[in-house]
């Protein structure tokens, strides 16, 4: 079974702000395949499917970026048999409609990452890396808070698509023909 975790903030005020591209993932992935995120505990909604003959789950924490390692633990401690993480994110290192898809490693600096990294006591799991660019006038912390410009939006909208497409390959044909298909511009 596959876990698939789309990271953000839950609320309508953190929406369409950059550092819910994770959350943005999962409603497209949700969207495509018809399932509802109906399933729901204290931290996280989920939705549950089968893709070309694997189960699953689709979920978005509702613990705050902060705080998403409480809801992935969750959702591993309640579906047992899960043998595949993939965390979706932005990433300031990554210029806007870049993906990457990466296993193990560091946080680099992303708190919700490195939440993940802490509670569940690994980094061996797949990242999807939604960039979303730097900021050259504001703070890190306030940038990715706010809304995608204007000019942004078209090019995060297919960057969105490319991620589920990402996605679905890896489900399909596995990690390095994703990385092969999707690692430029």
């Amino acid at each position: 079974m596959w876990l698939i975790v789309g990271l953000g903030n839950p609320g309508r005020k953190y929406s369409k702000t950059r550092h819910n591209v994770g959350f943005m993932v999962v409603d497209a992935l949700s969207s495509k395949y018809s399932i509802p995120l109906k399933g729901k505990s204290k931290n996280f909604i989920c939705g549950r499917c089968c893709i070309d003959g694997e189960d699953i789950i689709f979920l978005k924490p509702l613990t705050f970026m902060n705080r998403s390692g409480v809801a992935v633990k969750e959702a591993i401690r309640k579906y047992t048999n899960i043998e595949n993480l993939i965390v979706v994110h932005d990433d300031l290192d990554l210029d806007a409609g870049i993906i990457r898809i990466k296993k193990d490693g560091s946080a680099g600096g992303h708190k919700g990452i490195a939440s993940v990294i802490e509670i569940i006591g690994t980094k061996d799991f797949l990242r999807l890396k939604i960039g979303i660019g730097r900021p050259d006038r504001i703070s890190a912390e306030e940038y990715v808070l706010s809304p995608f410009d204007k000019h942004e939006r078209p090019v995060i909208k297919k960057t969105i698509e490319k991620a589920v497409d990402a996605i679905v390959a890896i489900l399909e044909k596995g990690v390095a023909c994703a990385q092969n298909k999707f690692h430029h511009k």
